[in-house]
């Protein structure tokens, strides 16, 4: 589903991805493991056209897209929920959802996918004329994971979305991608806690300062005895 083949970006005269390669294919959750500042967000936003690359190549879905506006890669199936959340907080928590499906034109389907989106997230229901600043960090989350889904998206990309949140709403997060998962669509998954990351996923790669040091199956990741000391702390 998704390629990006040797991919380069630069921060002034910075090289911050430094020749990276991945793929994603249909169906799967692929998680993009490293520390703080190793390029992991910046590979996001390089694919969902936020970041222009220096050279490399972005394929998606048999179409080269690394040239396209971000607004027309969403079209093609790309969704980005950013780190931290970035709901709108001076919008209620539906409005959030309408601006989700801003490249949609049939207002019908809309309508019957906020109400598909309330029966898997029943406290947006009853949050749904709340101004989404008020809410709480995970129902917060929820919202921005639910306008991401109104996109309907072939591919939903998720940075940190476990950041700041208790334990116990991780696992309810958790829970939510093996959900939208189960459903049929690819998430790209960026995820400091690489233990869940690794437990969500079928595979993944290891970043570290802008190249992929690492990569194959979760199992494979999990047996690393660098991966597990640096990044599992076992």
């Amino acid at each position: 589903m998704l390629e990006i083949r040797n991919l380069r970006v630069h921060y002034g005269s910075a090289e911050v991805l430094k020749g990276i390669s991945l793929k994603v294919d249909e169906g799967e959750v692929i998680a993009l493991i490293g520390a703080n500042g190793a390029g992991k967000t910046t590979t996001l936003r390089t694919i969902s056209g936020l970041k222009i690359p220096t050279s490399g190549e972005i394929w998606f879905r048999g179409e080269r897209i690394d040239k396209m506006p971000s607004h027309q890669r969403t079209r093609f199936g790309i969704a980005h929920i950013p780190e931290g959340r970035r709901v709108f907080s001076a919008l209620t928590v539906e409005q959030n959802l309408g601006i989700g499906a801003y490249v949609r034109r049939d207002s019908r389907e809309i309508g019957n996918d906020i109400d598909k989106i309330y029966e898997r997230f029943p406290i947006l229901r009853e949050r749904r004329r709340q101004m989404a600043g008020t809410l709480s960090g995970g129902e917060q989350q929820m919202v921005a994971t639910a306008r991401g889904l109104m996109s309907k998206p072939r591919l939903l990309m998720m940075d940190e979305p476990s950041l700041g949140l208790s334990p116990l709403v991780v696992q309810e997060v958790a829970s939510i991608i093996r959900s939208i998962s189960q459903g049929g669509t690819s998430i790209l998954l960026v995820e400091q806690n690489a233990l869940l990351a690794l437990q969500l996923a079928s595979r993944g790669y290891v970043i570290e300062v802008g190249s992929v040091v690492l990569e194959g199956t979760t199992q494979e990741l999990l047996g690393n005895e660098g991966l597990k000391e640096a990044y599992l702390g076992l």
